[in-house]
């Protein structure tokens, strides 16, 4: 058996035409049967149905097409694998990062690292911040960059930068102790969000049990929160990046809440291949950062 074998089966099996699988492979159609033939004669077992002009994967096909698919997947991570160590002229980068710094740090580095590997394809994905640390666990992603507290043995984590968090609202307010923010009313990100989780760390540090807040809204984005607050549907904690330019325009204001500042973190994982464009973006933001 061959990837050739398995290049074949897979494209007939998807097409489920033998003919139009050939062309696709830039083959003859002899050539495409013959493999198909080549398989079920070896192992005894019949790949398709063929009925008048047409065929179907047979239930035994339907299972070798899986893993047919999964062998021809891991090949293509090998020849990844090998295009990286080619002085990054090709290959791919796999990146996750929690919304935050997807939308308002991060797209200037991708710039600057675009502008420096064109030829290297940039595909970014966006996860709350624990959805991001499964993603780089499970190998889906390269690098992650998420703002929440990870506690994961198998991930490396280190600072890429520092961010503020700022309570707004619409209308200004002098005097915010904890009474104020028991009473208030809340527009909070969903749960995994590294936003949310630093403002509850807050909170608890203040004595104040998150379940005790007026939760008004639960949104699933920053911009989601955002709107909503400049609609006047409560208060919310947010990054300063994310309500910059509402603040300076008048149509939010920032409220005296003394607020730490938060790392952003880069993740890893520890025993995954480190790709040569993976090592690249990190050489660059460090570089940036000084």
């Amino acid at each position: 058996m061959t990837f050739d074998h398995l290049r074949i089966f897979v494209a007939v099996a998807e097409h489920e035409h033998v003919t139009r699988a050939a062309a696709i492979l830039n083959l003859t159609q002899s050539a495409a049967s013959g493999a198909i033939a080549a398989l079920e004669a070896r192992h005894g077992v019949p790949l398709f149905h063929r009925v008048g002009r047409g065929i179907r994967l047979t239930e035994a096909g339907r299972m070798f097409l899986d893993e047919a698919r999964a062998v021809l997947a891991r090949a293509a991570q090998a020849e990844e694998a090998l295009a990286d160590y080619a002085g990054l002229q090709r290959g791919a980068l796999k990146l996750v990062a929690s919304q935050t710094i997807a939308s308002y740090w991060l797209p200037s580095r991708l710039a600057s690292f675009h502008a420096r590997f064109p030829q290297i394809a940039v595909d970014l994905a966006i996860d709350n911040t624990e959805g991001a640390a499964r993603r780089v666990l499970d190998g889906g992603a390269d690098l992650g960059f998420v703002e929440g507290v990870i506690d994961e043995p198998a991930l490396a984590h280190w600072t890429v930068a520092r961010d503020r968090l700022a309570l707004v609202g619409t209308a200004p307010a002098t005097d915010i102790d904890d009474e104020w923010l028991r009473a208030a009313r809340w527009i909070v990100r969903e749960q995994g969000s590294g936003t949310r989780s630093s403002f509850e760390t807050v909170l608890r540090d203040r004595g104040i049990d998150p379940a005790a807040l007026t939760i008004g809204m639960t949104l699933p984005s920053n911009e989601a929160v955002r709107t909503a607050v400049e609609a006047g549907a409560g208060v919310a904690v947010l990054s300063a990046l994310v309500v910059a330019r509402a603040v300076a325009a008048g149509d939010l204001h920032e409220l005296p809440l003394p607020l730490p500042e938060r790392p952003f973190l880069a993740l890893r994982h520890k025993e995954r291949h480190r790709s040569p464009a993976a090592d690249a973006l990190a050489d660059l933001i460090k570089d940036d950062a000084k």
